[in-house]
């Protein structure tokens, strides 16, 4: 019995020294691991903004639409919102980033290529999802004109009673100068049902005079008017305030020309002209100049028989 029981004894301590051993190598192995890691990461640390720029330069969706809309499980409004606040902050950090000046009608060197897709895959799992269609309408046409056409054509096809939709495809052409094409926009949605009667007479005055100051002015009117976006909203201001000082210079320019016709040179300040301005309530700064929509100088130019903005000025000038 005594030696069984020594015997025993034996091999539990062998078995448990040979456990010992494994758990010790174990965590040999582990520590080495993590000392890999740590190493491999300093390493590639000052390949990393290489790296982010590279991925910047060949970004692109790595799920088409079709193929997250059958992996959605059913949930896709979640997938769609998650598509759409992603568009959103896309868009945000690359004019964050861009060191130049963002002109509203040409984004393209802001290099939003991955506008469209995220926008197309937030439409192709909520094709109800009416916000997007009408954010790509107002941002997408200054990179993509043809991937925006695309896009509204297809919250139309899928929302057919929704009349914004054929003002906005309206106009995406009244911006390019299809004012044909703008017509016919706006004349199919003056048949939706529920369609405000100002569509019909879009339609007949894109037909007689798209390119129109006037018809401009209705539009960014409308799009004021109609629109829940506040960006939207805040771009129509913009749109029209540029165009009220397109009438005020033209204006300034028509008394600039009859003084000068007048006193056979062009007027050295405006206080020359002070009188005129008055007269037609033009209102002006302490120094005789008028004022533009933002509350900024108009300035003289061409030796003071044309009219400027300052650089003070808020209007857009594109």
């Amino acid at each position: 019995m005594n030696a069984t029981t020594t015997r025993g004894e034996d091999v539990r301590q062998h078995a448990r020294a040979r456990a010992t051993r494994r758990e010790l190598l174990l965590l040999v192995v582990i520590a080495l691991g993590l000392a890999c890691a740590a190493a491999l990461s300093w390493w590639l640390e000052p390949y990393h903004a290489a790296v982010v720029a590279a991925q910047t330069q060949t970004e692109e969706l790595y799920l088409r639409p079709a193929t997250v809309r059958r992996m959605s499980l059913g949930f896709n409004g979640l997938a769609a919102d998650w598509y759409w606040l992603r568009a959103l902050q896309y868009v945000g950090r690359k004019l964050q980033n861009y060191k130049g000046e963002v002109q509203l009608d040409d984004m393209r060197p802001v290099g939003l290529n991955l506008l469209a897709p995220l926008l197309d895959s937030a439409t192709t799992l909520d094709p109800q999802f009416l916000p997007v269609y009408e954010y790509g309408a107002v941002v997408l046409p200054a990179v993509d004109v043809d991937a925006a056409i695309n896009l509204v054509k297809k919250g139309i096809a899928a929302n057919p009673t929704a009349w914004r939709l054929y003002h906005h495809l309206g106009y995406i052409y009244w911006q390019r100068g299809r004012f044909t094409e703008a017509a016919e926009a706006y004349r199919q949605g003056a048949q939706v049902p529920g369609a405000p009667t100002w569509m019909s007479a879009m339609a007949a005055q894109m037909a007689s005079e798209g390119g129109s100051r006037a018809t401009a002015r209705e539009i960014y009117r409308r799009m004021f008017e109609q629109t829940d976006d506040a960006k939207m909203r805040e771009h129509a201001a913009k749109r029209l305030l540029q165009l009220q000082s397109w009438d005020e210079r033209d204006g300034l320019r028509r008394v600039l020309a009859a003084f000068s016709a007048r006193a056979g040179r062009c007027p050295a300040s405006w206080r020359e002209v002070a009188p005129i301005l008055r007269a037609a309530r033009v209102q002006t700064d302490v120094s005789g100049a008028p004022l533009d929509p933002s509350g900024a100088p108009y300035m003289l130019a061409g030796d003071g028989c044309d009219v400027e903005l300052s650089e003070k000025s808020e209007i857009l000038r594109k």
